[in-house]
């Protein structure tokens, strides 16, 4: 469905070092809609932590639960100057029950940029993967089953990502045209929300275990070549799951619960090191930067939902980035010059509820600029 809108003259997007600059451009209408969209992945594997949600701590299990690259031909991946708001047949299109055929052709992201954004969505009625460029949209996978949480290589040549095609959710890789998809992972629990080590020959992946009460989460390790599996962090006393390495250390960010509550963790691989980055418990998915100096994370500590924040590798110098308490903003992920974040938005909780778009922040002067709305639900972008 789509929520309120308004009705506006049609207007020109012109970002430059002096920011964000709006320009009438016709008498034309078109809606420009506010209602941000969210996804909370986790919610969708873990009910039995729903009993525990009361009214103090719902925010922050919601956040929890949420906690969870670019183009080739240049350099500069963000927004660029004078780029245009296009008029997007997406502001129309609304979440269907069933697999149908869209014609994408009139979908545009609402500035130019450089680069290659992959991202799942639901816009055919179950969840695919799809890819943004500034030309347009391009689904890369059609299949009745659930294609989730996509990740580009470091080369940007594949893109991992998570299906149940096979019966249970395992990891696949396909080229970055989305043709010969392969499964990676075959293993008897479900493998999920994946990351690439710098090699490019080995995932890192959830693993996903049903307990007596509620579910247990472990990072594992596959080598693409051989399809064998290793234990990551076996001495972490907890839950760990998302992860993401460092392009620049041997280290690793991911999310993890002792207790009650996710933080974000670091640990140093070639010593098995780990220290928390975050603590209390409300926040997650921890994403390295180009060149390995900070993290782009998600923390609900200052309006209950969830922002994206900014902190050094070290866990230090944490800044908020999206300071909008309408919205629960979730999943960063870099463009490659590391100038711009991209991240999900919405006003109500995933997965069941609103619709998601996608946009970006600039770190430094914490511009948040709107970059595509297609009226379902478009979570877990990865920009390459």
């Amino acid at each position: 469905m789509v929520p309120h809108a308004a009705a506006l003259r049609r207007m020109r997007f012109a970002l430059n070092s002096g920011g964000l600059r709006l320009e009438a451009e016709s008498d034309a209408e078109f809606e420009l809609d506010f209602d941000w969209n969210l996804g909370i992945q986790l919610m969708i594997r873990m009910r039995s932590f729903r009993p525990f949600i009361g009214v103090g701590a719902i925010f922050a299990l919601l956040a929890a639960a949420g906690c969870r690259n670019r183009d080739s031909g240049g350099t500069t991946t963000g927004p660029s100057s004078s780029s245009v708001l296009a008029s997007n047949q997406a502001n129309n299109q609304t979440s269907s029950l069933a697999p149908q055929s869209t014609d994408l052709s009139g979908y545009r992201p609402q500035f130019e940029f450089r680069g290659r954004i992959v991202f799942q969505s639901d816009l055919d009625g179950d969840n695919d993967i799809y890819l943004l460029k500034a030309s347009g949209l391009q689904r890369l996978t059609d299949d009745p089953a659930s294609d989730e949480f996509p990740r580009w290589s470091p080369e940007g040549r594949t893109i991992a990502f998570t299906s149940n095609r096979s019966g249970r959710y395992q990891i696949y890789v396909m080229d970055a045209d989305g043709s010969n998809v392969r499964q990676v992972t075959k293993g008897e629990h479900d493998a999920i929300e994946e990351g690439w080590y710098p090699d490019g020959k080995r995932l890192a992946y959830t693993e996903q275990r049903k307990k007596m009460i509620g579910r247990s989460y472990a990072l594992w390790t596959v080598d693409l070549a051989s399809g064998a599996t290793t234990r990551l962090l076996p001495d972490f006393d907890g839950s760990s799951a998302l992860p993401d390495f460092s392009p620049a250390a041997p280290l690793l960010a991911f999310t993890g619960k002792r207790t009650m509550g996710w933080d974000a963790f670091r640990a140093d691989i070639s010593t098995g090191g780990i220290i928390p980055l975050t603590e209390g418990g409300k926040a997650c998915r921890p994403r390295f930067s180009p060149d390995g100096a900070q993290i782009a994370y998600v923390s609900s500590t200052a309006d209950g939902k969830g922002d994206i924040w900014l902190m050094n590798s070290d866990g230090g110098a944490k800044e908020r980035l999206t300071e909008r308490p309408e919205t629960f903003d979730y999943f960063p992920a870099w463009s490659l010059d590391g100038k711009w974040i991209v991240f999900a938005s919405g006003t109500k909780h995933y997965p069941t509820e609103g619709v998601w778009e996608l946009a970006v922040v600039k770190p430094g002067s914490k511009l948040v600029v709107p970059l595509f709305r297609s009226g379902a639900r478009d979570v877990f972008p990865d920009w390459r």
